[in-house]
């Protein structure tokens, strides 16, 4: 029930779209939403406008939570002043500077918390660890500190997704 709260404002916001374009004064510019580029397998890859900035990320929701929540989303994103940024959304508000791991394989990659995020301390390193694994799995501290959570997401389609955002947002020379 509370995922469908959260999701019809947005479905509403979509169906009006044509009619507030329509509406619109002829050479007025609306800021354009979220354009998917494709869904690749688990990962899904999009596209946006940020202060006039094309900003590219492809993004997976985890497959397993313990303690189990929603919200808990892996994304990787590539901005004009830089690629790779890595961000684990958990669900919740980390406690102040927690750790974070994520293993890939036999690889375990350190992330650092602010608020309900975590984010990679080398994002390259990251990604070319996802770009050979099957499965990341995220362990850092439970709401509250109380604990530990234990994320799952699958990799599978990641690679293709990462090359969409790619081509979408080219490196800058």
């Amino acid at each position: 029930m509370v995922t469908l709260i959260r999701i019809l404002p947005l479905c509403l916001l979509l169906l009006a779209q044509p009619a507030l374009a329509q509406q619109s004064a002829p050479g007025s510019a609306q800021p354009p939403g979220p354009r998917q580029l494709g869904i690749f397998r688990d990962w899904t890859a999009a596209t946006y406008q940020e202060n006039g900035q094309k900003i590219c990320y492809a993004f997976t929701r985890a497959s397993k939570t313990e303690p189990n929540r929603q919200g808990v989303v892996l994304t990787v994103t590539h901005r004009p002043g830089g690629r790779d940024a890595v961000a684990i959304t958990a669900g919740y508000a980390y406690p102040r500077n927690a750790e974070v791991t994520v293993a890939i394989g036999q690889t375990n990659l350190p992330f650092y918390t602010g608020g309900n995020s975590a984010f990679a301390r080398d994002g390259a390193a990251v990604v070319a660890a996802m770009r050979g694994g099957n499965r990341a799995t995220v362990c850092g501290p439970a709401a509250g500190g109380r604990g530990t959570a234990n994320d799952q997401f699958s990799l599978a389609g990641f690679s293709a997704a990462h090359d969409a955002i790619s081509r979408e947002c080219p490196a800058r020379r």
